[in-house]
C-alpha cells in the first residue's frame, strides 16, 4: 500500500521554530485555555482511555537503536497491524517491547536455544 505522504522528521528545535513562525496548524491559544478535564475527554474520544497501570510502562532515557531484521509473521497478524494505519512496524516493536518488559518484571529469564 503506497504512502499518501512522505514521512518527515523534525527535531524539537525545528518544531519550536515552526510554531514560532506560525506554521503550526494547531490552535495553541485554544489548547492552553482548555481545562485539563476537557483535554482528557478529547484524548479519550480520539485515542481511547489509557489502560490501568499505564504509568508503569514509562521508560526514561534514550531508546536503543533499532536493528534491521527479517522476520516471518502470520499474514493475519501483519494485516491487523497494517489495518490500524501507518507505523505498523513501530506498533509491532512496541508490542514486543512490552512483552519483554513484562517478562523481565515477572522475573522470567530468557532461555537460550542452540
Amino acid at each position: 500500500m503506497p504512502r499518501k505522504e512522505p514521512i518527515v522528521r523534525f527535531s524539537a528545535e525545528e518544531i519550536q521554530k515552526k510554531i514560532l513562525r506560525g506554521e503550526s496548524k494547531t490552535d495553541w491559544q485554544r489548547v492552553k485555555a482548555m481545562p485539563q478535564e476537557e483535554v482528557e475527554r478529547v484524548a479519550d474520544d480520539e485515542e481511547g482511555p489509557l489502560p490501568e497501570g499505564w504509568e508503569s510502562t514509562i521508560e526514561i532515557g534514550v531508546p536503543e537503536p533499532k536493528q534491521a531484521v527479517h522476520i516471518r509473521l502470520d499474514r493475519g497478524v501483519v494485516r491487523w497491524f497494517k489495518a490500524h494505519g501507518p507505523g505498523y512496524q513501530t506498533r509491532i516493536n512496541a508490542v514486543l517491547r512490552a512483552f519483554v518488559a513484562a517478562r523481565r518484571r515477572s522475573g522470567q529469564v530468557a532461555r537460550h536455544h542452540k
